[in-house]
């Protein structure tokens, strides 16, 4: 408030001073978004955009005190800004100061007296070095070309940094001079030869991320030449754009860095084939650890005494929603075996405990994203965690610390080390006051083959007993990423609750968390079984639940959601009074042929021209005939994944069928609505959109 009202005392006295011209020119500063809970007294749109969003927690080398960081939303700017907040071995948290300009990656140096992190604070993206208690920051690297990700080596005397660069190109300078030639060229003319043309939502210009190992001074800054570590590679590390420091890891004696890519030259699209490496700090060739496997290999991870590696490997080649097991061998890849043969869930984010006696991994199951550990020696598996959501976790000497979140409220820094979980953070706990949080009622019923299928349902917020409220079926995308007990800050239930909506979620079949089988039984079946499962749920869902009434409902989706929505619309049309549909498929074929990932089409066994039946049959284009309901259209621009002419050619054929319909249009925004005041207008759309739809919150 000290900084807005000085803005407006400053313009107010320079236009006075103008004759009021000023007010033209520099207008006041806008105010943000009146945070406060819904009339029903639950969650607003508002109030999920300014949340503070916590996350990444990292341990000192001793173990006492906890790093973290803390995204704020600055509401002038339309961004999310992100500092370091560190738990005291009191207890308290505290931002740290020298967090002003941003910071990303904020990672302690093996000593525990400084914390290395990025910034673009200097004009680029470079590591910077703040001294243990956050009061100052000095700039680590001044490379010519943004460092994306970093790692710092056990001894500290050498960082070794990501960069995206020409691998033709003999030095840095080289990528540099090139990047700044074709931002002043004159024709935008571009020319490809082989696929990927643009993955997520930017065009592939011909760089490569590449690791290279920098040397650091006895003042730990940078202290001399960038070297390539992937010298000949064709692949990236991290993958872009949006791979981190989990992709590679570098030896406790700082001696090898062991790193995922993938290496295919003109096949690259066409398969998911990523393989371990392992190279020198020193320089040298890059030896492939991995290349019997034709499946991913991911996920490296050093045991703390060097001697063995673990990772993740998939079994099946161009699978989505495959399994991958733990293996472990020695660190060149030798005498590895599979560890979890018969664990039937998907783990992922794998590391050592610090006594190298167990591995940590974070899997879906029954809906629930949970903390695991593994015995590295019989393979056994026990849940760390029974309920929510844990996003990240760190572990040294026996403590353990994890981003924990649920539908009942956002992240938080946990403390897991011994008994229950133990709160140390509570932050947004100002912005939440007074807001009603309904707690998500899991249920089960017979899905498609008589198979248990499980979803919840959300009581709205204000819900008073005796009273029908209308409701909104929301549909989770993938479609191989299931609805966890978590905290979303795009399709979060409790914005449809705070609006006074009974909420149906429902894990259709493909969804992971159920078993493998559970998964690929929506291969070749896009359009049936889960339909199946989402009629049956619904139907469950009303049966025993009173409250919800059934006529006054409406269907929302993103992505493959929202490919349901369209499909609903022709085929189960009749339930719904509107539908939403957030960047949804139109035409499968076409989807499958200009997406920005080639390998999808292993999700209907083959391409559009060899099975075609299959293709029109889940194609929701072939039946337009049959829509009837209103629909919400909604899609950005910079979208690769869902290319906007879905969104485009849904819209058409509503209009040309003269059925009530709005498009929404976002062109700054790809797969998702992330900057805050788009965000803010696209959920109000939505809501604007239901409202329109089902009549009042709640009737007798």
């Amino acid at each position: 408030m000290k900084m807005r009202m000085g803005v407006l005392v400053g313009a107010t006295a320079l236009a006075m001073a103008t004759g009021g011209a000023a007010w033209a020119q520099t207008p006041p500063a806008e105010a943000g978004p009146v945070v406060a809970p819904t009339a029903a007294g639950g969650l607003s749109p508002d109030q999920l955009a300014m949340m503070e969003r916590v996350a990444d927690p990292r341990l000192s080398p001793d173990g006492r005190r906890v790093l973290y960081t803390v995204r704020a939303t600055e509401w002038s700017g339309n961004r999310g800004v992100s500092a370091a907040w560190v738990i005291e071995p009191d207890g308290t948290s505290r931002r740290l100061a020298a967090s002003d300009g941003g910071v990303a990656t904020a990672r302690w140096a093996p000593d525990g007296q400084s914390i290395y992190f990025l910034s673009p604070r200097g004009g680029s993206s470079q590591v910077w070095r703040m001294d243990r208690d956050g009061m100052a920051a000095v700039q680590v690297t001044t490379l010519p070309v943004d460092v994306t990700a970093f790692r710092l080596t056990p001894d500290g005397r050498s960082l070794v940094v990501a960069l995206a660069v020409f691998v033709d190109c003999a030095d840095l300078a080289c990528t540099r001079d090139r990047i700044r030639a074709q931002a002043a060229s004159v024709s935008t003319v571009r020319t490809y030869d082989r696929l990927p043309l643009r993955p997520w939502d930017s065009w592939n210009d011909g760089r490569r991320s590449h690791l290279f190992a920098v040397p650091l001074n006895a003042s730990g800054l940078a202290a001399g030449e960038a070297r390539d570590l992937m010298v000949g590679v064709d692949g990236d590390t991290p993958s872009r754009p949006q791979g981190d420091d989990g992709e590679f890891v570098i030896s406790p004696d700082g001696r090898r860095i062991v790193f995922q890519t993938q290496l295919q030259g003109r096949t690259e699209a066409f398969t998911n084939d990523l393989d371990l490496y392992s190279a020198s700090i020193e320089g040298g060739p890059p030896v492939n650890l991995t290349d019997a496997n034709p499946a991913p290999d991911t996920n490296p991870a050093f045991s703390p005494d060097g001697r063995r590696l673990a990772w993740l490997a998939g079994r099946r080649e161009n699978v989505f929603g495959d399994q991958a097991v733990i293996m472990v061998g020695n660190v060149d890849g030798s005498d590895a075996r599979v560890l979890t043969p018969d664990w039937d869930r998907g783990p992922g984010a794998l590391r050592w405990r610090s006594d190298g006696r167990v591995l940590y991994a974070v899997a879906a199951e029954n809906g629930q994203q949970k903390l695991f550990e593994i015995d590295a020696r019989t393979g056994a598996v026990r849940a760390v965690t029974n309920e929510g959501t844990v996003a990240a976790f760190d572990e040294i000497g026996g403590r353990l610390v994890l981003s924990h979140e649920g539908f009942g409220g956002p992240a938080q820094i946990v403390d897991a080390s011994s008994g229950a979980p133990r709160a140390l953070t509570d932050h947004n706990a100002a912005a939440l006051a007074g807001t009603s949080l309904p707690e998500g009622e899991m249920f089960t019923f017979a899905g498609w083959n008589g198979e248990a299928v499980q979803g919840w349902v959300f009581k709205p917020a204000g819900y008073v007993e005796g009273r029908r409220y209308p409701a909104v079926y929301l549909i989770h995308g993938g479609p191989k990423s299931p609805w966890t007990d978590g905290w979303s800050y795009r399709w979060n239930p409790q914005i449809y609750t705070g609006a006074g909506y009974a909420v149906v979620m429902i894990n259709f079949h493909g969804s992971p968390g159920y078993g493998q089988a559970f998964t690929d039984s929506i291969n070749n079946h896009w359009g049936d079984r889960p339909l199946e499962d989402l009629q049956k749920g619904w139907e469950v869902a009303l049966s025993s639940n009173a409250f919800i009434d059934g006529e006054r409902a409406c269907a929302l989706g993103a992505s493959y959601g929202g490919y349901m929505v369209n499909l609903i619309a022709g085929k189960w049309n009749g339930p719904w009074r509107c539908l939403v549909n957030h960047a949804g498929v139109f035409d499968v074929g076409q989807l499958m042929n200009a997406m920005d990932i080639a390998t999808f089409i292993a999700e209907f066994g083959g391409p559009s021209w060899e099975r075609a039946d299959l293709y029109r049959e889940f194609s929701p284009n072939t039946w337009v005939g049959e829509w009837t309901r209103p629909m919400l259209v909604l899609h950005g621009s910079r979208d690769f994944r869902v290319p906007v002419e879905q969104g485009l050619g849904t819209f058409s054929a509503l209009q040309r069928r003269g059925i009530e319909s709005r498009f929404v249009h976002v062109p700054d925004e790809n797969h998702w609505v992330l900057k805050p005041r788009n965000w803010v207008d696209w959920q109000q759309e939505i809501l604007d959109w239901t409202a329109a739809h089902t009549g009042p919150a709640a009737q007798p």
